[in-house]
């Protein structure tokens, strides 16, 4: 039997939060939870919040809400799924969205696409692309119901056709008009047919021009009015926010009314703070693979952002007192993202099975996407550094500027021997450790003490292990070791078996700095020749008495370099 055909259509949601619900917490949750949720849905094509502008008073009311959100579905018969029903009942339901819905008045629409009802002008793009975040859009919504239902039908898509949309798309600032009706599934619960129309225009417009006024006075429209429209309202929107599919929104956590929120899945945990609020959650790449991050700093959606990149075997949380170092000396002026790269947990079965460089770049730019981060800094240590450089070489438009820590630019000869030699110790020793998240009790093999205490000892110099300050965060590094997924850890070491960035290193033209420690083995010498070869050269920084992870022994001085580099 042949495929029912898929009807693409939108999902449509006006709101109007209750007197007792403090609207930074509403948005909070909007924001942060309850949009991404949804972006995450893979026929879930994109996501927009619009905010009122035809209010009397500036103020909402149930009749006429104040707020709108509207999301593309790929095939409306999703709506109807468990993949998507599930969202909105517990267990996946968090208590705090029932306790927000319970404060919030809401009228939630699905239509249907109305086929040939999109038109659009020459130089409309779609705002959903990255590019597009933080420009502005109005949108018209137009609802109509029909004198004598369907047998008007074509009269009205006649008139749209030859005469309205066109003489609409004359009104300057003008981009796209599409046109939806109620659809077949709530028509199915025994709601009125209702024909609504979109119409979307630049900030900048011609809405109370003689161009408007003209597409909408023609005495063919007089007689829709008079004889097939039945009945019309309308509403005018300023577009407020575009959800991504990763929770960023810092703003509505400094108000003092947010409150801590975490998901009941617990990848995804919000906290306010007037200073530095932080929120960590997760984005999935293409291939399927949770990449955990921690997204602190400025609450500025247009704070520049600074991505950080750990080296193999180790979390995110290498950077944590640099990033308290960081923000502190910039006085917040960044937002920083720091992220767990794929290989710290197992990677799942759909994950591409040669993990290269090029695949760890890849995994950067899908996070910006994600975040809806237009450009972006990037730093990294090891296999990170490698990836920060070939990533500001690969995608130099979005990589403002890069600084690589204690890596070479090419592999080493021997790193697939080397490499190989520490996957078989670990393999050796067999440990073994709950799966995170398991609720059956299930264990998988991890790295191990033995390899971890070789690695650390061999990462950091002998002056730091006799610092009583830095002997607990060798410690922490050495656990981050000892814990990460063994399979994981064979996955993605490939990544270090075969680069080469000489090549590409000589025509790079943007912005880019190199760090070491200086207790690290011969890498002080390598660096210093690889930043000969980029390019036009930049200077080498030397980070004396530390080793391989130098913004762990020395995160104070590593911020300060970093931030004299970005900001000179």
């Amino acid at each position: 039997m042949a495929s029912q055909k898929a009807v693409p259509g939108i999902l449509y949601v006006t709101m109007e939060p209750k007197e007792n619900l403090p609207i930074t917490q509403f948005h909070d949750w909007y924001n942060n939870e309850h949009g991404p949720g949804r972006l995450r849905l893979s026929f879930c094509q994109n996501g927009f919040r619009y905010r009122a502008n035809d209010l009397e008073g500036g103020k909402g009311s149930q009749e006429k809400p104040e707020w709108m959100a509207i999301y593309d579905i790929e095939d409306m018969a999703y709506l109807t799924q468990d993949v998507y029903t599930r969202l909105r009942k517990p267990p996946v339901q968090s208590q705090r969205e029932r306790d927000t819905m319970k404060n919030i008045h809401v009228d939630r629409r699905f239509y249907d696409f109305v086929d040939g009802g999109e038109w659009t002008a020459p130089e409309y793009e779609r705002l959903e692309q990255v590019k597009k975040e933080g420009e502005g859009n109005v949108m018209v919504a137009v609802y109509l119901s029909l004198r004598d239902g369907e047998a008007n039908e074509q009269e009205l898509a006649k008139w749209y056709q030859e005469e309205h949309v066109p003489l609409l798309s004359k009104v300057p600032g003008w981009r796209r008009t599409r046109r939806f009706v109620t659809s077949h599934l709530d028509i199915a619960e025994g709601r009125e047919k209702v024909y609504l129309a979109l119409h979307e225009y630049a900030p900048s417009n011609g809405l109370n021009g003689p161009e408007f006024k003209t597409a909408t006075t023609t005495p063919w429209t007089e007689k829709m009015y008079s004889s097939v429209i039945d009945s019309k309202s309308r509403r005018v929107y300023d577009l407020y926010y575009t959800f991504g599919p990763a929770p960023r929104d810092l703003t509505s956590l400094t108000s003092p009314s947010a409150i801590s929120a975490e998901s009941t899945d617990a990848l995804t945990k919000t906290t306010p703070s007037t200073s530095n609020p932080t929120i960590e959650s997760y984005i999935t790449t293409p291939d399927g693979v949770k990449l955990p991050y921690h997204l602190s700093g400025s609450s500025s959606p247009t704070a520049p952002l600074l991505i950080l990149i750990n080296s193999i075997l180790v979390s995110h949380e290498i950077w944590s007192d640099f990033t308290t170092a960081f923000l502190a000396s910039t006085n917040n002026r960044y937002r920083i993202l720091r992220y767990n790269t794929r290989g710290r947990t197992t990677l799942p079965s759909s994950s591409t099975s040669d993990i290269t460089v090029d695949t760890l770049a890849s995994d950067v730019i899908t996070i910006m996407d994600a975040l809806r981060a237009k450009t972006a800094a990037v730093a990294g240590v090891s296999l990170g550094g490698a990836t920060s450089l070939n990533v500001a070489l690969k995608y130099p438009s979005r990589i403002t500027a890069f600084v690589a820590c204690d890596t070479n630019s090419v592999a080493p000869a021997g790193n697939p021997k080397a490499w190989g030699e520490r996957i078989a110790m670990a393999e050796k020793e067999g440990a073994s450790a709950p799966v995170p998240a398991s609720q059956t009790g299930e264990t998988e093999p991890i790295v191990g003490s033995e390899l971890a205490e070789v690695t650390v000892r061999r990462w950091f110099v002998e002056k730091s292990y006799a610092s009583s300050t830095l002997a607990p965060k060798i410690e922490e590094v050495k656990e981050m070791v000892r814990t990460n997924s063994l399979a994981g850890f064979k996955d993605s070491v490939k990544a270090l078996y075969k680069y080469d960035f000489r090549d590409e290193m000589k025509g790079f033209e943007g912005k880019g700095m190199f760090l070491v420690g200086g207790g690290d083995g011969v890498l002080p010498k390598t660096m210093r020749e690889m930043a000969e070869g980029l390019g036009k050269g930049v200077e080498l920084k030397v980070v004396e008495d530390a080793g391989h992870l130098p913004m762990v022994e020395k995160p104070g001085e590593v911020a300060g370099l970093i931030k004299e580099f970005l900001e000179g």
